[in-house]
Formats: structure tokens, C-alpha cells, sequence
């Protein structure tokens, strides 16, 4: 009797340790509602049990009050189910609870501190946790290591590095995040020195690094490094995918990720966002398709952060209205969506599309923001709606509170000088309430040029010059405005001034896709290998629009001779 009592318990048992196992693995696939039916027919639970639901609820459920419920029906807890639920309200953003249940706790051991401690600095409630860090009764490598991310994260490096430098002892994590700590704020040299002399160098600080080096534009140092990962995860990848994109190699960063699947490893949402940028950058639409259908493949379509890359693929790959579908499709849309589906339509000199949007955006509740502002001067630009821009300039303060940046002041600037109205876009360019950058001058350099405005075109390339001097453009402008006045002795003085200072003329450059391969051409080289095929095609064209333009002019001369009233649209569809 006492032996069958034994293996009923023991098979109770087994069932009990199999079952909370279970309902882990359900959590972590994401099935909570499977987690939780196995939760309900369980003949009996254990504290294991409940915490396994409690953690599934907040964690993959995403459903805090569900968790909150169910940890108030618990018969018992233990600091698990305190540390859980704490956790829980924190990473819902639910400050207040946590701090309730923190103090509620009848027991916190270092891993109750640590949680709130992680808590406060994620919301970025730093003053907090260093009060909490400061009545810890104990501290271990973790309270230490999240207490030096949290000042790097928010600009006290000094601090941080005082903390880690105080540490009793340190993991591979704590590097990292010190080293990740000086490459968020910028202070690659310092991050290199710490990095090499980190006695054990693992992935994350060799990802943090290769960011910093593509933030500095030294790719070779980042690639480098990146070879010498053995066990590269998918956020090593994507920093050195995101770096050549960032640094203007899209095309390298569509080679990486093909080498990325061949490995095997799966790509997740930074990755297709990062390739999406690649192919904006590059205009390349059947890429961009491509990655599109890997996005509904992985079930992503729903990330607004992925629509959004999608919106501006599809818009700088001249596809707007593809931009538009993307946008319907989404469930809700936030602002930077709102902004991005703007901003395409402005690209493409689609002012009234871009007003009605605006309006609509209004409608739906959401305010405005600089970028929105930005968008809508591009679009009036665009249009030439001049009156139309001011307005909207002096809207953005007046009625939303957005003080105009450099960007804003750029685009009124371009606006103006467009419109020919250079005296009063000189005027905007002394308001700004930063020196003006050089974009700015350029623009005004070049209104000046078309119109022929000799004292502004002086100045404005006399404050480009300052800010770039090896820059050719300036000189170069300021040179044909000169000549175009007949000026031949500031030509000349401008031209030595060119030579004395060793400035050459920078050759400009185009690339075009051709059956997924992308074409490179600059100004004078004459090296593609199917350059004389391309010089054929191209007297071709030439021909065909002079046998156009002739056969134009030709029926405009019979028009005129036979006194027919006919107008010029009817001549150009005819021809």
C-alpha cells in the first residue's frame, strides 16, 4: 500500500514538473491562451505553476491586468511572484504599481531590488534609481553594471566609468555596456581604449564597437572586427549592415545580407529595416519588392516601424501609391507614419494631396510636428505656393508652439530664392537662431546665379568658402555669376584663387539598376565596360528627340502659313 501511495506521488509529480514545463514552453512560443488551458486542467498546481502563468501573462500575453489578476487570486506567494509582477508593471510602463507591490513585498531579496532598480532607469527615472541603488541592502555585478548603463544612457559618462571603475568585480556584460556607453555618447577613442584592454572580448562589445566605427565612417576597422566574430548573433549583423547603409553603400549592405541568409541566420525587424534604407538609398525597387514579401512572410506587416520603411522605399523608388497602400493597411497610425506617408507625396510635388492629408491627419486627433512642418514647406516649394509657406512658418509657432529649426529657415530659403525673392530670403537667413549651415548659403548662391544677383551671390559664397573651403561649388558659382555679368577680372581673381588654394572641380556622378545590378557613372570617366554600346544608345535618343523638336516646329510653321487656330496642345499630341 505504502509502495502504490509512493508511485502515485511520484507520478503526481512528474505530471506537476511536466505540466509547468509546458505551459514555460507555450509562453515562449507565445501561445498564452494554450498556456493558460493547460494552466486550468491542471489537477494540481504548484508556486511554479502560478508564476509560469503570472510571467506568460505580462511578458507574451502583454496583458498586465490579466497578471494583476491573477496574481491576486494566487493562495500563496513567494518572492518569485512578488519579483514577477513588479517586473511586470515596469515593463507596461506602470511605474506607480510596481512601486506599490515593491513596498507591498513581505520579502525582497537582490533580485526584488534589482528589478525596480532596471525599472527605474528603462523609464528613465535616473534620480530614483540612484536613491534605490543607494538604500540596496546588497548589490551584486547586475545592480552595478545596470546602474553604469543607466548613466551613460542619459550623458553621465564620468559618473558611469567612477561606478565601473568601482566595481568589486565585473562581467562581460558590464564591459559591454560601459564600452556601449562611450559609443552612444560619442567618445569612440575612449571606447577602443577599454575595449582592448577588456581581458575577454564577446559579441556584444564587439557589436557596440562596430557601430562606433561606422558612426566615425571607418568601415574598414568595423568589417575587421565584424570577420573576427566567430559566433556572430543577428544584431552583429545588423550593425554592420545598418553601418554600410548609414555610410552610403546600400549595394555592399544587400551583399551582406544575402551572405547573413546563406549562414542561416534569420533575419528580424532592424535587419529588413535597415535593407529597406539600403534600397531607398539606391532606388532599387525589385530589391525592395523582394524584402517586402519577406516582411509578410515573417508576419511583420503589422510593425509600424516596418511600414514606414516600406512607405519610403516605395516612395523613393518613384511608387508612391504603393506608399499610399502600405499606409491604409496599417491598423493605427502615429505620427511618424502620418509624417512619412507626408513626406512621400511632398517628394513627389503632390502639394494638394499633401494639404488633404494634413487636414485629415488633424482630424483623426494627432498634432503636428517639426517634421510634418517640414514636409508641407517642401510640398508648397514644390507647388511655388510661396504665400502658402510663409503662412505655414509663422502657423508652426503660432498655433502648435514649434519653433522652426535650421531645416525650416533652409526650406523658406529655397522657397524664396525659387520665387527669385532673394533680398527677403537673405532676411530669413539672419533671423535663424543658429548660424546658417552651408546648405543654406548654397541655395542662396544658386537663386543668385539664375538671377543674376552679383552682391548676394558674393556673400553667399563668401560664407560657403568659410565654412568649406575645399569645396569647389562655391567658387565655381560665384565665377559663372561674374562672367554672366561680363565681370572677366573677378573671374580671373577667382580662378587663381582656385589654383592657389588647390581646390578642384569635383566630378558629379549617377547610378542607375539594371537587372539587379547596379551602374555607376561620374562626370569625364569613361571606363564602364559597355560605354560604346551606351554612347551608341544615346545619339539614338538625341536623333529621335531632333526628329521630334523638327517635326514640331514644322507643323507649327504650317499652322501659321494656313492661318489655322489650332492650338499648341493639339499640335503636341499630334507629334
Amino acid at each position: 500500500m505504502h509502495r502504490l501511495r509512493h508511485h502515485a506521488a511520484l507520478a503526481s509529480s512528474r505530471l506537476l514538473v511536466r505540466d509547468n514545463q509546458r505551459i514555460t514552453a507555450l509562453a515562449r512560443a507565445g501561445d498564452v491562451a494554450a498556456a493558460r488551458r493547460v494552466f486550468d486542467a491542471m489537477p494540481r498546481r504548484d508556486a511554479v505553476s502560478w508564476n509560469a502563468l503570472l510571467t506568460a501573462l505580462w511578458r507574451a500575453g502583454r496583458d498586465l491586468p490579466a497578471a494583476r489578476s491573477l496574481f491576486d487570486d494566487m493562495p500563496s506567494r513567494n518572492v518569485i511572484s512578488w519579483n514577477s509582477i513588479i517586473a511586470g508593471c515596469l515593463a507596461h510602463g506602470d511605474l506607480a504599481a510596481a512601486s506599490a507591490y515593491f513596498a507591498r513585498a513581505p520579502r525582497r531579496n537582490v533580485a526584488s531590488w534589482n528589478a525596480m532598480l532596471a525599472g527605474l532607469v528603462r523609464l528613465g527615472s535616473m534620480e530614483d534609481a540612484r536613491s534605490l541603488f543607494d538604500q540596496m541592502p546588497e548589490r551584486n555585478v547586475v545592480s552595478y553594471t545596470t546602474m553604469v548603463d543607466g548613466l551613460a544612457r542619459c550623458g553621465e559618462v564620468a559618473s558611469a566609468r567612477e561606478l565601473f571603475d568601482a566595481m568589486p568585480t565585473r562581467n562581460l556584460v558590464s564591459w559591454a555596456a560601459m564600452i556601449s556607453g562611450y559609443v552612444d555618447n560619442n567618445m569612440l577613442e575612449e571606447a577602443r581604449k577599454l575595449f582592448e584592454a577588456m581581458p575577454e572580448k564577446n559579441v556584444v562589445a564587439c557589436t557596440a564597437m562596430i557601430t562606433g566605427y561606422c558612426k566615425e565612417g571607418d568601415l574598414q576597422n568595423a568589417r575587421r572586427l565584424f570577420d573576427g566574430i566567430r559566433a556572430k548573433d543577428v544584431i552583429s549583423w545588423n550593425a554592420i549592415i545598418s553601418g554600410y547603409v548609414h555610410n552610403g553603400l546600400g549595394e555592399e549592405a544587400t551583399k551582406l545580407y544575402i551572405i547573413m541568409l546563406r549562414e542561416g541566420i534569420k533575419p528580424d525587424q532592424a535587419t529588413l529595416i535597415a535593407l529597406l534604407t539600403a534600397c531607398s538609398s539606391l532606388a532599387l525597387l525589385r530589391q525592395g519588392r523582394s524584402t517586402h514579401a519577406v516582411v509578410i512572410k515573417a508576419m511583420l506587416e503589422s510593425s509600424i516601424s516596418i511600414c514606414n520603411a516600406l512607405m519610403t522605399m516605395y516612395s523613393k523608388c518613384g511608387n508612391v501609391d504603393e506608399s499610399e497602400l502600405v499606409f491604409m493597411s496599417l491598423k493605427s497610425q502615429d505620427i511618424v507614419s502620418w509624417n512619412t506617408i507626408i513626406a512621400a507625396y511632398a517628394q513627389h510635388g503632390r502639394h494638394q494631396k499633401v494639404i488633404a492629408l494634413f487636414h485629415e491627419m488633424e482630424l483623426c486627433g494627432l498634432i503636428p510636428n517639426d517634421i510634418t512642418f517640414l514636409s508641407m514647406l517642401s510640398a508648397c516649394g514644390h507647388a511655388g505656393r510661396v504665400d502658402e509657406s510663409l503662412k505655414l512658418f509663422d502657423l508652426m509657432f503660432s498655433k502648435y508652439a514649434i519653433s522652426p529649426r535650421a531645416e525650416h529657415y533652409a526650406c523658406i530659403v529655397d522657397i524664396l530664392s525659387r520665387a527669385g525673392q532673394l533680398e527677403k530670403a537673405c532676411s530669413y537667413i539672419k533671423e535663424m537662431p543658429s548660424e546658417a549651415e552651408k546648405n543654406v548659403w548654397g541655395t542662396l548662391l544658386c537663386a543668385s546665379q539664375t538671377h543674376g544677383n552679383v552682391q548676394l551671390g558674393e556673400l553667399a559664397a563668401k560664407m560657403l568658402v568659410l565654412s568649406d573651403f575645399e569645396s569647389s561649388g562655391a567658387y565655381v558659382m560665384l565665377s559663372n555669376i561674374y562672367a554672366a555679368a561680363g565681370m572677366w577680372g573677378e573671374v580671373n581673381r577667382v580662378r587663381s584663387q582656385m589654383k592657389e588654394k588647390g581646390v578642384k572641380k569635383q566630378p558629379g556622378h549617377s547610378w542607375t539598376e539594371i537587372a539587379d545590378k547596379v551602374h555607376m557613372f561620374v562626370g569625364g570617366d569613361a571606363s564602364h565596360p559597355e560605354m560604346d554600346m551606351i554612347l551608341s544608345e544615346l545619339r539614338k535618343i538625341s536623333f529621335h528627340m531632333q526628329m521630334v523638336t523638327d517635326k514640331t516646329q514644322m507643323m507649327e510653321e504650317l499652322v501659321q502659313e494656313c492661318g489655322f487656330l489650332i492650338s499648341s496642345n493639339w499640335v503636341r499630341s499630334w507629334s
